[in-house]
């Protein structure tokens, strides 16, 4: 594996809760080859779900590359072909139909008796995407958060319809996602082409929106193309443009692994130490007028801690077997003799 940067049923074994070694609680349920746990912040607000997984060496929905050259692929299927540009300012990209959601349709009571609880919502989406076959998760710690940059963007004076609607990536069956227009700002592109707002499922989860009891978007954020791919949700995500709502999200991403937190965990605690130390240097030299440095070392530990279970990692891809002969071939199937310059 490598990084792409730039190129039903369940038996739960136990639960636990308790005070968590990198601050907050959490609380954890442990089934075959997967531990859930409950991130918060220090003052108890929940911040989302890590999901620890084990034994899922290669996942359903999986990212493979070729050089600058990716390809999304569900269980065999293509889904999305992508090449970065060479100035690396953006990635065309060919988007096909074979795209299928793994979580069911969502009900309007489920909604309604779930309304106004990410966490609650964000448990209810990990069961689909641990027992699912096609979804992202792989080996690794995840993080499935109610927290995502797509909501630090928008502008006071700009409403939820024109800041949504702007985020969107164009374009089917291909398009551009442009890192220079809209560098950081982590564009969404649907996995099928979005359904318009008289569209029958869009009309219902309008009515949800209405009454704040729409179901939160499943997004993944793919390092590869810079840019959040939407796992489940489109109607409900065009139903919060219809209506100028902000539209409820979860965002899952991978963050530290489990096998790296030890040596993290030493890092963070020897900058801390090595920042006491600095100020006690200074206060000897000095006198004690100078700070002992706790006050702004101590909350910069928090904070570093707090990044070891919530920042995003890169995404994993696979090595494409066939390398970029392959993709071509794949490229060349799913475009149908229709025009793309990169197949």
């Amino acid at each position: 594996m490598i990084p792409a940067e730039a190129t039903g049923s369940r038996s739960v074994g136990a639960v636990s809760k308790g005070k968590g070694a990198l601050g907050g609680h959490h609380s954890s349920i442990y089934a075959l080859g997967m531990q859930r746990s409950d991130v918060t912040k220090d003052d108890g607000t929940w911040v989302g779900l890590s999901l620890d997984m084990q034994d899922r060496l290669q996942p359903g929905l999986c990212v493979f590359s070729a050089g600058p050259r990716l390809l999304v692929s569900q269980l065999s299927r293509p889904v999305l072909l992508a090449v970065v540009d060479e100035q690396l300012q953006g990635v065309d990209f060919w988007r096909t139909d074979e795209y299928r959601s793994f979580v069911p349709p969502l009900r309007a009571d489920t909604g309604r008796a779930l309304a106004g609880s990410p966490e609650r919502w964000a448990h209810r989406f990990a069961h689909y995407l641990i027992d699912s076959p096609d979804s992202p998760l792989h080996e690794g710690r995840w993080l499935l958060s109610c927290e995502s940059p797509l909501r630090r963007w928008r502008h006071a004076d700009t409403s939820h319809a024109e800041y949504w609607g702007s985020m969107l990536v164009d374009g089917h069956p291909n398009g551009y996602i442009d890192w220079f227009f809209h560098s950081h700002s982590w564009e969404v592109l649907p996995l099928r082409p979005m359904p318009d707002s008289d569209d029958s499922r869009v009309k219902a989860y309008r009515k949800q929106a209405r009454e704040g009891t729409l179901p939160p978007v499943l997004m993944w954020w793919v390092s590869g193309l810079d840019c959040h791919l939407i796992l489940d949700g489109h109607a409900r995500l065009a139903a919060a443009i219809a209506e100028s709502v902000e539209p409820p999200l979860l965002q899952l991403h991978r963050t530290v692994p489990r096998g790296d937190l030890a040596t993290r965990i030493d890092q963070v605690v020897g900058f801390y130490e090595d920042e006491l130390a600095r100020f006690a240097e200074l206060r000897a030299v000095h006198g004690p007028t100078v700070p002992d440095g706790a006050a702004t070392a101590g909350p910069q530990l928090v904070r570093l801690f707090h990044e070891l279970n919530t920042a995003e990692q890169p995404t994993w891809a696979w090595p494409l077997p066939g390398g970029v002969d392959q993709w071509r071939h794949v490229a060349r199937e799913v475009t149908a003799g229709q025009e793309w310059s990169h197949s």
